[in-house]
């Protein structure tokens, strides 16, 4: 009889736990509602002086608004000096077999850095101007930036052609910034 009335207890409280307050409330001025922001992933770019683009073999450090990285599912971090390095890296990841990466389903974490902000970015988010005055050490580039708007922006200011999102920018168009059409 003891356990049936504590078990009766539990379900009434638990009951009473979940409902909703609105009810209770109808006559209270304060009506905020909790809304959690999702989180956001942290984007680091933990590098030195000795931290060398995998590509171009540059110290990438020199030119901090340039910087890219790619972690591995394997957990190795391959840096990179430009997003078009970063680029060449991703659509020929089996040129480079030493880092021991078949196709971009091995890749976990793709990084870049906002070339204003210098905040690193989640590179599949970013947006890339091509064609702007603004040269990295790889030579002509794509500007990465977070926002849309950051990128029309910084096209109309240095004379930017066009804005690409990741999945947009092609091998084609990193053979093309390279000279290699």
């Amino acid at each position: 009889m003891r356990k049936i009335f504590i078990v009766l207890l539990l379900l009434i409280s638990v009951t009473f736990a979940t409902t909703d307050n609105n009810e209770t409330d109808k006559n209270t001025t304060n009506t905020t509602t909790w809304n959690p922001k999702p989180l956001e992933k942290a984007y680091r770019l933990d590098y030195d002086k000795n931290t060398t683009c995998l590509i171009r073999n540059l110290k990438v450090y020199k030119e901090p608004k340039w910087i890219g990285k790619i972690e591995t599912r394997a957990g190795k971090t391959v840096y990179f000096s430009s997003p078009k390095s970063l680029f060449e890296f991703y659509h020929q990841p089996g040129k480079w077999f030493d880092v021991g990466v078949k196709s971009e389903r091995d890749f976990s974490k793709i990084v870049v850095t906002d070339y204003e902000t210098l905040k690193a970015i989640d590179a599949e988010k970013a947006f890339y101007v091509y064609g702007s005055r603004a040269i990295s050490p790889a030579g002509d580039d794509l500007v990465a930036l977070e926002t849309k708007e950051a990128a029309e922006a910084f096209s109309q200011k240095y004379n930017g052609k066009r804005i690409f999102t990741f999945d947009k920018v092609s091998a084609a168009l990193i053979r093309l910034l390279n000279g290699r059409i």
